[in-house]
């Protein structure tokens, strides 16, 4: 055996002794009060760790137990918790000087939790704040320098102060390197999303802020991909709101203000309970900028688009409570309305069944006000010079069609259609609905659709041109009195002259769903009114008397037969 190897195996021989030696020879413990004290003066935060072991060969310290304390003005219980974290450290200065240089620190399966209090405040703003200079006997900001920081397969839960109703993000990890609270170094994060999503920032954090660390400047890279709405308490799921939300953007955050841009993807929107996944997304390119301190913000001029139409929108936000609120302007002019036909379940509005929109254009003027779990929407809503086609009116309204001879054909025109709308989660309200329907005449009137998207219209059919239907063209006593009605109806016409300006005025309700609409005539209470005042306008006027009436008969005889028709009994 020559001199070299004899020398290599003296050398492996110490080394094994000495790695089995020296946790005999070290009682790491005693290290267990400095590397808590230095711990808890960098975070500000009370840190506790269990029993430590050495791994020589490694150069690691290993602790069964990880807890660094909560802001007692949040939570008694502890902020972080682990089963086992483990601290890279310098062996040479700790063998011969005992000396505890700490080099990484990896914690496994932590638990975090995030809280928030009325004012907007987080639990996590005093960590390595104003506590931590406390505990710095320099006047200098407590320092804690790491080459490397891993946080692996840890679970953070969001939560408020006055609620026992909280979120859990799982397997979630971060990654940072030569850390140190004064100055900036890179980090990443990654976690699991509710219901499958993910979650990602890349970018670079620091220095510290000393007075509260949700302050501390970030630029950084975010991406969200199918993050759940519904799961996520940023909706309310009891009212079947939700949908899938991809993010892309930027964020820069410093002196306190936080700008973010980008573009943001809702699939599968549901804004209404009782309403149906949208079949397309929508999705915003944003600019936004929020005050940290405030805890408030402004959404910069944006644009929403569904397929090729484009909305402008923008406003202001907070987020001070527990739920964000905010107060929205929304903007279209002239925007494809069959873009929005497969958005439109989304809001309860389903199109009659075999029915479709062609061409024409909407127009929107809406604010979006509330807490985003239960935004209200009010504005007016129009839509121009377009056809609903494979939807004939005429025979939804075969009454009026055998009163007044007016045939809408397969596909309905609509010249114009206006409303004021109120929409909220359990439902839609439309006032002053106005529709003109070439050559059928203008709908008026108002009504809801509730959740579970029952329709509840009272409207009024204001019907020009109309014209007798002859009772040989009816074919039965029920048609044969719709002819009677319909000479009733063209006399009303030409005996009213000035009084009504040539019109027939025919009340209806709309129940039945938006899919399945039921147009029902309304001869009783206020419509039957209506009708007693035309007809009465028609047989008092100068034009004529009650017997210019079909064979004599008076307004009272037209209700009845009106009655007969519709199979309701008169008023």
């Amino acid at each position: 055996m020559n001199k070299t190897l004899k020398i290599v195996l003296i050398v492996v021989g110490v080394l094994i002794v000495l790695v089995r030696v020296a946790p005999f020879l070290f009682r790491v413990n005693q290290f267990r009060p400095t590397m808590e004290d230095k711990a808890s003066a960098a975070l500000g935060r009370k840190v506790e760790v269990g029993n430590l072991s050495l791994a020589l060969i490694s150069g690691s310290l290993s602790a069964e137990n990880l807890s660094i304390g909560d802001d007692p003005k949040f939570s008694s219980s502890p902020f972080l918790t682990a089963k086992s974290v483990k601290v890279g450290v310098e062996m040479m200065p700790l063998i011969f000087s005992k000396t505890l240089n700490v080099t990484g620190v990896t914690i496994d399966s932590p638990q975090v939790t995030l809280l928030h209090n009325s004012a907007g405040l987080w639990n996590y703003s005093s960590l390595g704040g104003s506590a931590a200079k406390s505990r710095s006997s320099s006047n200098s900001p407590a320092d804690l320098s790491i080459r490397k920081f891993e946080l692996n397969n840890g679970s953070i839960i969001v939560g408020t102060t006055n609620s026992q109703k909280h979120n859990t993000y799982d397997h979630v990890d971060v990654t940072a390197s030569d850390v140190s609270m004064t100055s900036k170094f890179p980090v990443t994060v990654a976690a699991d999303l509710p219901s499958g999503g993910k979650f990602k920032l890349d970018g670079t954090v620091g220095p510290i802020d000393q007075s509260d660390s949700s302050l501390t400047p970030l630029s950084a890279k975010l991406n969200i991909s199918s993050l759940n709405l519904a799961s996520t308490g940023f909706l309310d799921p009891s009212l079947g709101l939700g949908g899938l939300l991809d993010l892309d953007s930027t964020l820069e955050s410093k002196g306190g203000e936080a700008e973010t841009k980008g573009t943001a993807k809702l699939s599968k929107a549901l804004l209404i309970a009782g309403g149906s996944p949208a079949g397309v997304p929508l999705t915003v390119d944003f600019n936004t900028k929020y005050n940290l301190g405030k805890n408030d913000g402004v959404l910069e001029p944006s644009t929403l688009k569904i397929g090729s139409a484009a909305a402008h929108l923008g406003g202001t936000y907070e987020s001070a409570g527990e739920a964000t609120k905010v107060n929205i302007k929304l903007e279209g002019k002239d925007m494809p309305a069959k873009d929005f036909e497969a958005f439109l379940p989304a809001l309860g509005i389903n199109l009659p069944k075999g029915a479709s929109l062609q061409s024409g254009t909407l127009n929107t003027d809406l604010n979006i006000i509330g807490p985003t779990n239960r935004l209200v929407t009010n504005g007016t809503v129009g839509v121009y010079n377009t056809k609903l086609v494979g939807f004939d009116l005429g025979s939804k309204l075969s009454a009026i069609s055998m009163l007044t001879g007016i045939k809408t054909g397969n596909d309905l025109n609509i010249e114009k259609l206006t409303t004021d709308l109120h929409m909220a989660p359990d439902g839609l309200k439309a006032d002053n609905f106005l529709a003109v329907l070439p050559p059928l005449g203008n709908l008026t009137g108002l009504g809801t659709i509730d959740s579970k998207n029952n329709l509840d219209f009272k409207m009024v059919a204001n019907l020009a041109n109309a014209t007798a239907a002859p009772a040989s063209a009816a074919g039965g006593a029920a048609n044969g009195a719709a002819g009677g009605i319909g000479g009733i109806l063209t006399q009303v016409k030409g005996a009213a002259g000035g009084c009504k300006g040539g019109t027939t005025t025919v009340p209806f309700l709309i129940h039945g769903t938006a899919s399945d609409p039921k147009f029902i005539p309304d001869v009783g209470g206020l419509a039957a009114g209506m009708l007693k005042s035309q007809l009465g306008c028609a047989g008092t006027s100068a034009a004529g008397t009650t017997k210019t009436l079909a064979q004599g008969q008076n307004p009272a005889d037209a209700l009845s037969s009106l009655g007969s028709l519709f199979k309701k009994k008169k008023p």
